[in-house]
């Protein structure tokens, strides 16, 4: 497990409680928003307090030179990705070494701490990567068992398979979005009546899941899978996630192949990829895994997850304060990420660099951990009662909803910043085509 360096400090002021210190650096795509010359050019950064620092900016300055070429001054992270492990480490170690606050290459460069720090909030963020698979496992045994428990047998809440291997499904890619992005309330079919037909309505249980994603750093050939012991160098770093969900039309779609309209609308992702290399401090062990699972996905590693605080907040428009839905944490996951990849790729699936795989629902085991409106209000049969007296069983037209997450130890914070989500009515649809226009 990496250590903390305590004495590791920054040039710019940065607040205790900042998710975004010297020992986090995440990397991000931005562009300018208050830029009088009109660049909006999408480039590279890393979050430092309330600040964005110009990885192209350091590139051109021949202060960040990596193997290979450039790779700041691009509209993506993925050739960064790319470019392998040890550019990971070079480019972690140089950025941090020009914000300490023991160099004065930056800190002492008046000129060019214009040219390459921008404040967050005078900067659009972008999604980071281009994302050529999304992929959403569902690997928390207290979220599984409380849906077994809602919807199937109490006493067996977990289906047969779910202890024997991590279970998901491949997503749409293509909604992937970032933070700020406003969600369109989705429409399908439903079918609220069991004896009746299905009807078209707009969704009337939408739903958030509280989320993270890891973002892969190194794919595979075809028909090779990634050995378990090995998937973790796979790995670039994470994301908050709100994978949001249509509850209503994917009860009815569900049956036979699983979920697919109720899923594709709308995974919205926190702008900052935290990278392993930050997180490696807080790892921790998952629960433990009964029954032993099958050699593929038994791993040498103890500590194989991490100590990762998050949290879901509710602020319906016009209201003067959010409401606390949720505290849990990552280390309730009972698959591992590794885990997760290794099951992915066993058959000979190919994945890529910027793929991402949402861990699914991260629930602890206490009603106040429960990461879900659906676990929350338990199936709409016990509203919560938010700040200023309004009660909520699903999330409702102009809702926000605000994920958070952090690691913290010895005072030192990592943190992941937000994913926030507006939620619009939903669009009105007239049937009465005429084709020939």
């Amino acid at each position: 497990m990496s250590t903390i360096d305590a004495s590791l400090t920054s040039f710019i002021d940065i607040t205790p409680d900042s998710d975004f210190s010297i020992h986090n650096l995440p990397y991000g795509i931005f562009s300018d928003t208050k830029d009088a010359a009109g660049n909006n050019k999408r480039r590279a950064g890393v979050a430092i307090g309330e600040h964005v620092l110009d990885l192209s900016v350091l590139e051109t300055e021949g202060l960040l030179t990596l193997e290979g070429g450039s790779y700041f001054d691009q509209p993506t992270l993925n050739a960064f990705i790319d470019s392998g492990r040890d550019n990971w480490t070079q480019a972690r170690t140089t950025i941090q070494t020009l914000l300490s606050s023991d160099n004065d290459t930056l800190r002492d460069n008046a000129d060019l701490q214009q040219k390459a720090l921008f404040k967050q909030a005078d900067v659009t963020m972008h999604l980071p990567v281009r994302v050529p698979g999304f992929t959403d496992f569902y690997s928390s045994k207290e979220h599984a068992t409380n849906v077994g428990t809602m919807f199937r047998d109490p006493n067996n809440a977990l289906l047969p398979n779910w202890t024997e291997m991590p279970v998901g499904y491949n997503g749409r890619a293509s909604t992937v979005i970032v933070s700020g992005t406003d969600i369109v309330r989705p429409s399908g079919q439903l079918k609220p009546n069991p004896d009746d037909r299905p009807i078209f309505s707009a969704c009337k249980r939408l739903d958030f899941e509280l989320e993270t994603a890891f973002v892969v750093g190194k794919g595979n050939h075809i028909g090779q899978p990634i050995a378990v012991d090995e998937a973790s160098d796979h790995i670039f770093g994470m994301v908050l996630l709100n994978d949001w969900s249509a509850r209503d039309i994917q009860k009815w779609e569900y049956v036979p192949l699983g979920p697919f309209n109720a899923k594709t609308f709308a995974s919205e992702v926190s702008p900052w990829i935290v990278t392993m290399d930050a997180l490696a401090p807080f790892k921790t062990a998952c629960p433990t895994q009964e029954p032993k699972p099958l050699a593929y996905l038994n791993e040498k590693a103890s500590n194989n997850s991490f100590d990762i605080n998050l949290s879901v907040e509710l602020l319906p428009e016009n209201a003067e304060t959010a409401t606390v839905l949720c505290e849990t944490n990552f280390k309730y996951m009972y698959w591992s990420m590794a885990q997760q990849l290794t099951h992915h790729t066993i058959t000979g699936c190919k994945v890529e660099v910027g793929d991402m795989m949402g861990s699914g629902t991260i629930s602890g085991p206490t009603p106040d951990s429960y990461g879900s409106m659906l676990e929350i209000a338990w199936n709409a049969t016990k509203p919560v009662t938010l700040k200023g007296g309004e009660t909520r069983s699903f999330i409702e037209d102009s809702d926000t909803v605000i994920m958070k997450g952090y690691s913290e130890k010895d005072g030192i914070r990592v943190g992941f910043g937000e994913v926030r989500g507006k939620v619009l009515p939903a669009l009105s649809f007239d049937f009465d085509f005429d084709f020939d226009k």
